[in-house]
């Protein structure tokens, strides 16, 4: 009786495998069946991501694969190999996805249909442990008062005050001189043994910039170039990484390992403890005492007047803090990248900051808004290296985008509400045919004697060459770059970033007359685009700066 009874059991769980299998297949071609029916009411679907392996499991791999050798850019461009207009779509395990690099559709996305996307509740999921909801998570009510809670930090008043760059300013030249971070604020440092000594300046910004985000925005700077152990960075750091990692895995993120996470995790939310325990402090006499107006009014005061929920100030802090400290110290990295192989940039870019501000006055805003070659080296960085180089969205209701339809991508798009986009502004803004025939293979060194102001001779160069000087002879069409976005959702802290960036430098090369690379050592002339959520140069980036002769 036994034997027939393992017998009888065993056919029962194989015929009721086999039924589930078969309920499964048919399931899924019913979805299939009515996905197509539905797209076709709205248009016609666009050409498909190449993939040799059912679910598109190939094409999973290859992206987690490409984030860990951070080599999503390359990646991207190979998903959009023999694909017309640079959109595709993909289907991984049954859902679909749409990928684009397309102007029009970025348009769409970001502005004129801005209704019809967002970030979407599976976006809000995958990424809530983290940014909770914050301003990066959310769509609606919550993404609006997050935005209004942000916005008076980044008026024209206080964005013009640039005492918070300045006071910073003279621990990171000590930390220079240092070769590397400071042990506490009185370790003795010879300023002039600094001179030619190289260093990882990418590590340095990221501190400098850390310290001014959490003075100008909490009120209580971290001191981070003082202090060589910084816990909190190396949590944020992890976190930022894992999470990409998850990402990008899309339907198998649950088997991405979370230890690490946890555990980074845990170091920022008691990063966190600190600043929400002073915004509570904060009692409503000393909130009434203050407007947004004062010298002294921070964040904090902002945030204690909102809520004295403690995860709501949590995700607020979270978002700040990746906003403040990351954005701004990736985009200077890159900047000192290129400058260390362009020595010829370095030299014009001087030669403006001492015609505009002497070697020794602190510059104005008037001053930084004004020296358009500053300001073309950094418009050049972020055509390059976009700070958030890889973005998605979400439908929200059904709805098409311009371009993508059909076999030769020109028809509309169509869209079921779900579905995800992913769009890349950095593949978009390095696209050759988006730009006029390049006339010089290189960026074209002026001579001693051109004037800071007077414009070169036009030449633009290839859209893979940094060449500040391209933009002399150039202006990019609508959306064709959008390094901070658009829309309604467009960076609130463009300009505190663009007039810090201009800032640094701008005090940097006063005192600094030439920039020394050691990084073709290091990556042979290829960096490592390390593209978590900022893009930001993977080895580093090793310099030595020489001081002008007195």
């Amino acid at each position: 009786m036994a034997l027939i009874d393992t017998v009888l059991n065993y056919a029962f769980v194989k015929s009721a495998l086999i039924f589930l299998g078969i309920g499964y297949v048919l399931w899924c071609v019913y979805v299939g069946v009515d996905e197509s029916r539905r797209l076709r009411r709205l248009g016609v679907r666009g050409p498909q991501i190449k993939s040799n392996v059912p679910f598109s499991l190939d094409v999973i791999r290859k992206q987690v694969t490409a984030t860990i050798n951070h080599k999503n850019y390359e990646s991207f461009l190979s998903f959009m190999d023999g694909v017309p207009d640079y959109t595709a779509e993909t289907r991984l395990l049954g859902r679909r996805m749409i990928i684009t690099a397309d102007p029009e559709n970025i348009k769409a996305i970001l502005a004129t249909q801005f209704q019809d996307f967002g970030k979407g509740e599976q976006f809000h999921q995958e990424w809530s442990e983290f940014l909770g909801d914050s301003i990066f998570t959310t769509d609606g009510h919550l993404w609006h008062a997050s935005r209004q809670l942000l916005r008076p930090q980044f008026s024209r008043e206080r964005i013009s005050d640039l005492d918070c760059f300045e006071s910073h300013l003279e621990t990171f030249f000590k930390a220079i001189a240092n070769g590397g971070v400071l042990n506490g604020e009185q370790q003795y440092v010879d300023i002039e043994a600094g001179n030619g000594k190289p260093f990882d300046i990418s590590e340095l910004l990221f501190r400098y910039t850390l310290d001014v985000a959490t003075d100008f925005l909490l009120g209580m700077d971290v001191q981070s170039l003082t202090t060589p152990r910084e816990p909190f960075a190396d949590a944020f750091n992890e976190v930022q990484r894992v999470q990409n990692i998850r990402a990008r895995a899309g339907p198998l993120r649950s088997l991405v390992p979370l230890k690490s996470f946890r555990q980074g995790l845990k170091v920022v939310n008691e990063f966190c403890n600190i600043y929400i325990d002073r915004a509570l402090q904060l009692s409503p006499e000393e909130l009434a005492s203050k407007t947004k107006s004062d010298q002294g009014y921070t964040f904090l005061h902002e945030l204690a007047s909102f809520t004295r929920d403690r995860q709501v100030l949590r995700d607020q802090l979270v978002a700040v803090l990746l906003a403040g400290r990351d954005t701004t110290a990736a985009t200077l990295s890159w900047t000192f990248y290129e400058l260390g192989r362009h020595p010829d940039v370095v030299q014009q870019m001087r030669r403006e900051i001492v015609a505009q501000v002497g070697l020794d006055r602190t510059p104005t805003y008037a001053d930084l808004k004004s020296m358009k070659y500053v300001q073309n080296v950094l418009n050049e960085t972020l055509r390059l290296y976009p700070a958030v180089p890889f973005n998605v969205r979400t439908a929200l209701r059904d709805t098409t985008l311009p371009r993508g339809g059909g076999p030769d991508g020109t028809l509309p798009l169509p869209l079921l509400k779900g579905t995800p986009i992913g769009y890349s502004t950095m593949v978009m803004q390095r696209r050759a045919d988006l730009y006029p025939a390049a006339s010089s293979p290189s960026s074209t060194p002026t001579s001693p004697s051109t004037s800071p102001s007077e414009k070169p001779p036009p030449t633009l160069a290839d859209p893979q060459t940094f060449s500040p000087e391209r933009w002399f002879a150039w202006q990019p069409k609508p959306w064709q770059y959008v390094p901070f976005n658009g829309g309604p959702r467009i960076c609130i802290g463009q300009q505190f970033a663009l007039t810090e960036m201009a800032y640094v430098l701008t005090r940097i090369f006063q005192r600094f007359e030439r920039v020394e690379s050691f990084m073709h050592d290091i990556d042979g002339g290829h960096p490592k685009m390390k593209a978590e959520i900022v893009i930001q140069p993977g080895d580093g980036v090793r310099v030595a700066l020489w001081e002008a002769k007195k």
